[in-house]
C-alpha cells in the first residue's frame, strides 16, 4: 500500500468517480468530500472508502482544503474525479516520498479533450502542485483556479496524471458558465471598481490575444481541429468573464 492520503471533492460524478478511485485503491487513505450528490456518486465512493463526508458547497478552494484537513497521512495527493493515477506515477511517488528532500511536487497533467490527448495549445505539460506534505501546505483561498501553497522546496515529477476533461462540447460550456462567473467575482475582489472603458477594451482585445496565444504561439494548430476548437472556446470564455464583470459593476 502507498502511504499517501488521496483527497477528492465530488458533486454528481458517477460517470467519473469509479475509474478515479479504482486508480488509487492501493493508497492507504482515501478521503471524499461530497456536496450532496443526487446520483450514485456517494454509493460508488463507499465501495472504496469509509471516509466519505458530505458538506454544502463552499467553493473549490475551501472544499479541497476541507478534504485535506480530513487526511491522515503526512503526504497528500489531491485528485479530481476526472483524473487517473497510472502505475508509473505511483512508482515515482513511492520513490520520491521515500527520499523526502522536498515538501511538495509539481505533477504534469496529460489532458484529454473530446477523447484526444492535447499535446500543444498550452495544455502540456500543465504542471500543478498536487502532492505535498500536509503540515507544510495549504490550498490558497481563491474563487477559481485555486492552487496549493507549499512552505518548502518543491520538485517536479516526470510521470503525469491522466486528465479526461471535457468529453463533449456541452461539458466545456457548462464549466465555462460556472468558471466565468467565478472569474468575474475574483476580478472584482482584486479590483472592486474597474472602469467600464477598461473592461470594454478587455472584452475587445483579450479574446483575440487568447486565440493567438493558444492557436499560434502555443502551437494549438498542431492539435488539429481539437486545437482550433479549444482556442475558440477559450477566447469566448475570456470575453465572457470580462462581460460578466462589467455586468456586475452595472447591477
Amino acid at each position: 500500500m502507498i502511504p499517501v492520503s488521496v483527497v477528492i471533492v465530488t458533486k454528481n460524478e458517477e460517470k467519473n468517480i469509479g475509474d478515479a478511485l479504482e486508480s488509487v485503491k492501493d493508497f492507504e487513505d482515501i478521503v471524499v468530500v461530497d456536496s450532496f450528490s443526487e446520483d450514485r456518486t456517494v454509493e460508488i465512493c463507499r465501495q472504496y472508502t469509509s471516509k466519505v463526508f458530505q458538506h454544502e458547497w463552499q467553493g473549490y478552494a475551501r472544499q479541497k482544503q476541507m478534504a485535506v484537513d480530513y487526511a491522515e497521512k503526512l503526504w497528500v495527493l489531491i485528485l479530481d474525479a476526472d483524473e487517473r493515477v497510472a502505475p508509473e506515477l505511483k512508482a515515482e511517488i513511492m520513490e520520491k516520498i521515500a527520499i523526502e528532500r522536498s515538501a511538495g511536487f509539481y505533477i504534469p497533467r496529460k489532458n484529454f479533450f473530446l477523447g484526444k490527448w492535447i499535446r500543444h495549445s498550452g495544455w502540456w505539460p500543465d504542471y500543478t502542485v498536487r502532492l505535498f506534505k500536509k503540515d507544510l501546505s495549504f490550498v490558497e483561498q481563491r474563487e477559481v483556479h485555486e492552487k496549493v501553497i507549499v512552505k518548502g522546496p518543491v520538485d517536479y515529477l516526470k510521470n503525469p496524471l491522466e486528465h479526461y476533461t471535457y468529453r463533449t462540447i456541452s461539458d466545456y460550456i457548462k464549466k465555462m458558465e460556472s468558471y466565468s462567473t467565478l472569474s468575474a467575482q475574483e476580478m472584482l475582489i482584486k479590483n472592486p471598481h474597474p472602469s467600464s472603458t477598461f473592461l470594454a477594451l478587455k472584452m475587445m482585445l483579450s479574446p483575440a490575444f487568447t486565440f493567438i496565444k493558444m492557436f499560434f504561439l502555443k502551437q494549438g494548430f498542431r492539435d488539429g481541429v481539437h486545437g482550433l476548437m479549444l482556442a475558440v472556446l477559450y477566447s469566448f470564455y475570456t470575453f465572457l468573464k470580462y462581460a460578466k464583470t462589467l455586468e456586475k459593476t452595472k447591477s
